[in-house]
């Protein structure tokens, strides 16, 4: 690279990969902090600050009630803090607390009924889930809706299918007893139970025939390059005209898919995590924010709309994140208080101190791993 294609190399980069990727992340920080936000509006919490990124500000402003909005240097996500907060991560500042006084820890965060400060803690990752389904609904609504009839229109050699006798042209009726009305039923079903015998009834020449059939883990490729594994017993649909229909949908029909498209994000999370444990994916699969900056810039390639779709993916998986029960995070707080219900007091302040800084550890190290895998991923590339 010389010296004059230097700026332009740096502005194609600043667009294709740091935009898209602030662009995306910024929505999802945005509507997770936005729910903590107004479900502590809504109890009457003082809510300090609202901010998107970590770091030094870089801009904001101060709303009528003292709130001081304001965006970060560091885009790598963001905090409500609450009157009474000792940092970004809600851990309680005791020591400030304890010199409020009666109308000041009114509006304290940790001075609210149990019940309140747990609706608080949940709304982030509950408006993360209700943003992908807004934004599903709308893709829905945007997109004719193609389905894809379940015929069989190719089998793969030395499949699971074809060890189990499915053949070109069979129907597929349902599988483990759950009725499959389209190709993608059938594709959720193999996703989701790798290496489980399924039961395939399927229907050829008029008649109703059983077979069995256990997915199996095949890595495939995206058209970036990307490889990753996923459960498939090796067909592909017939793709004639009268096995494709085309349908425009209306708002209910697409909320109710969007519903279910969001489900299918936290059951295919839910089933990577296991795959995970037990062996079956790889955790070099794990993205940081290096990994998620190439993909949000890959996907930025197709459009607008197929970047927003990527948001909705990524609101989803943080939602879930957040709930993970470690203490600096959602769900950390979340298991706080199931054992405060359950004793029916807070655990001691010195105990919640050493449980913040293990978290702390241990999303520390988490990041450190998946940005390792980025590094890998992107400079040293296996074979």
């Amino acid at each position: 690279m010389d010296l004059l294609s230097a700026p332009g190399a740096l502005l194609d980069f600043v667009i294709w990969k740091v935009v898209p990727f602030i662009f995306v992340l910024t929505i999802v920080v945005f509507f997770h902090e936005l729910g903590h936000f107004l479900v502590a509006r809504w109890n009457r919490v003082k809510v300090d600050a609202f901010a998107v990124g970590f770091g030094p500000e870089l801009f904001g402003f101060n709303d009528r009630q003292g709130t001081r909005w304001k965006v970060c240097a560091i885009p790598l996500g963001g905090y409500v803090k609450f009157l009474g907060d000792d940092d970004a991560s809600s851990r309680p500042d005791h020591e400030a607390l304890q010199q409020l006084n009666a109308e000041e820890r009114e509006g304290a965060f940790e001075y609210k009924a149990l019940w309140q400060r747990a609706a608080i803690v949940a709304a982030g990752p509950i408006a993360n889930f209700i943003l992908a389904i807004v934004i599903y609904t709308g893709l829905f609504m945007y997109y004719e809706d193609v389905r894809i009839e379940p015929v069989i229109g190719k089998v793969v050699e030395q499949s699971a299918a074809e060890e189990a006798g499915l053949q070109v042209g069979d129907r597929i009726v349902s599988v483990d007893g759950v009725a499959v009305t389209q190709f993608s039923d059938l594709q959720r079903s193999t996703m989701l139970n790798t290496d489980t015998p399924l039961t395939f009834v399927i229907s050829r020449a008029g008649k109703e025939l059983s077979m069995t059939a256990a997915p199996r883990m095949t890595e495939r490729e995206d058209g970036f390059g990307n490889k990753f594994k996923v459960g498939m017993i090796g067909i592909s649909p017939s793709t004639e005209p009268e096995n494709i229909k085309r349908t425009s949908l209306g708002p209910v029909e697409a909320f109710v898919k969007g519903l279910d498209r969001t489900w299918l994000v936290v059951a295919g999370t839910f089933n990577f995590i296991k795959e995970l444990i037990v062996g079956k994916q790889d955790a070099s699969e794990l993205r940081g924010p290096l990994g998620i900056a190439q993909m949000t810039s890959q996907v930025a390639t197709l459009g607008i709309l197929q970047l927003i779709s990527l948001a909705a993916v990524l609101s989803v998986s943080i939602g879930l994140m957040n709930l993970f029960p470690l203490p600096v995070l959602d769900g950390g707080h979340l298991v706080f208080y199931a054992l405060e219900a359950i004793r029916g007091k807070p655990m001691e302040p010195k105990n919640q101190e050493i449980a913040f800084r293990i978290g702390l550890v241990c999303v520390l190290m988490l990041m450190v791993f998946a940005t390792s895998n980025d590094v890998m991923r992107e400079w040293w590339p296996a074979g």
